[in-house]
């Protein structure tokens, strides 16, 4: 995942249906020493409380009341709709590619998809969290696994080596250069190295580093 750094507090809200579990998110929150400002367990209580309050990243349940399938889903590209940019931690129980994909596309920027498994490993989490706020892009590593296992049909991701393929699966789960570089025992200049060679793998406009990893991230999905 992404490196914590020294920040503000985060204001966060949290959409999530399942009292324990959103009393359970809110404290591993606030211990970190960030602030919920607001709390909802359902999609229409999120979006009133995020038009009271201003929250700099949104945490929500894929699937919510009343039909637990994919409002929370859609409760999250609404609250972008109205606050272009909102930086949104979504939360699964289970592995949905499609669901990071949409959201990659609903905003290039400040996107995560976890299995709620994850929120386990409390640093993990909190890194992920800190991540998306500050405009990083954060996959789960067993979305990126299953992404990795089925064909790729992409010419660019089919052409490219084990090493590139390695390393754009660590940029899918949101890690750093220096942290792809500890991850695989290189130096951090041969991660730049493979980065750029899969830039041009993938075809992708010259422009800011950070939206190009984003725009190789959504060529990986839609492979």
């Amino acid at each position: 995942m992404g490196e914590s750094t020294t920040r503000p507090p985060l204001r966060v809200a949290i959409a999530e249906d399942s009292g324990l579990l959103r009393a359970g998110i809110a404290r591993l929150i606030t211990d970190a020493g960030h602030r919920v400002i607001a709390e909802a367990g359902d999609g229409p209580g999120f979006l009133s409380a995020i038009e009271e309050q201003t929250p700099d990243v949104a945490v929500v349940d894929v699937r919510m009341p009343p039909g637990f399938k994919d409002e929370g889903l859609k409760t999250a590209l609404e609250a972008r709709r109205r606050r272009p940019g909102l930086p949104v931690l979504v939360l699964s129980q289970y592995v949905e590619e499609r669901y990071g994909r949409e959201l990659l596309e609903s905003g290039m920027e400040g996107t995560g998809y976890l299995l709620k498994d994850r929120v386990a490993d409390v640093a993990e989490f909190l890194s992920a969290l800190e991540s998306v706020a500050s405009g990083g892009t954060v996959l789960d590593p067993e979305v990126v696994g299953q992404l990795l296992a089925r064909s790729r049909r992409n010419e660019g991701l089919t052409s490219l080596t084990p090493r590139e393929a390695a390393v754009l699966a660590l940029v899918a789960e949101g890690r750093t250069n220096g942290a792809i570089a500890r991850a695989l025992f290189v130096t951090e200049g041969a991660v730049e190295k493979h980065v750029r060679s899969i830039f041009g793998k993938l075809g992708l406009p010259h422009g800011v580093a950070d939206h190009r990893r984003v725009l190789a991230v959504l060529a990986y999905l839609h492979g």
